[in-house]
């Protein structure tokens, strides 16, 4: 990539992926950018499961009403899991996290799409964490806060159209 504003405006949301596997370098650079993503006071309150399990993949995309169902199509996801006991800011430092993901991935030339969890519910009322931490027995303790569906494009999205930006919601010195 030649610049990160130009990773910015390339970078869509992906939900459709060919059947090729990402490289195990490919997997080890996303999980290193996510790895030195910033955390308040450095206390990396966020841990990252691997999924390449198509089976599993295929239950894991029925955690949610709407917005998971394509990662039963993906070849891999990164569940991205928040430590409440380690920071107040595990929300934050998690999201952080999952956003540097998303540009590693596009950066890499591949596809990927973040499935929100935290304040999620299956049809019938489940939270959409509890369902994802018993699925990948993950600690009462942690928080599944999102998933990242990653893999080779699928589908071409034109980059982001800039004529759509919102520049009336940037201010200057003050809100008003």
């Amino acid at each position: 990539m030649e610049s990160f504003a130009e990773l910015t405006r390339l970078r869509r949301s992906m939900r459709k992926f060919t059947d090729e596997p990402l490289k195990p370098e490919e997997v080890e650079t996303l999980l290193r950018s996510a790895l030195m993503s910033p955390s308040s006071k450095g206390k990396h309150a966020w841990h990252f499961v691997v999924v390449d399990d198509k089976h599993l993949l295929e239950q894991l995309s029925h955690c949610k009403s709407i917005g998971s169902d394509f990662l039963a199509g993906a070849p891999l996801a990164v569940v991205v899991v928040g430590d409440p006991q380690e920071s107040d800011v595990w929300v934050e430092d998690a999201s952080v996290a999952t956003t540097v993901m998303l540009y590693q991935a596009e950066d890499l030339g591949l596809g990927a799409c973040w499935i929100q969890l935290r304040n999620r519910f299956t049809p019938g009322g489940t939270p959409s964490e509890e369902i994802v931490r018993s699925l990948l027995d993950i600690p009462e303790t942690l928080q599944p806060v999102a998933m990242v569906a990653i893999g080779h494009k699928g589908m071409e999205r034109k980059p982001f159209n800039e004529d759509r930006l919102l520049w009336e919601k940037v201010h200057v010195n003050k809100f008003a």
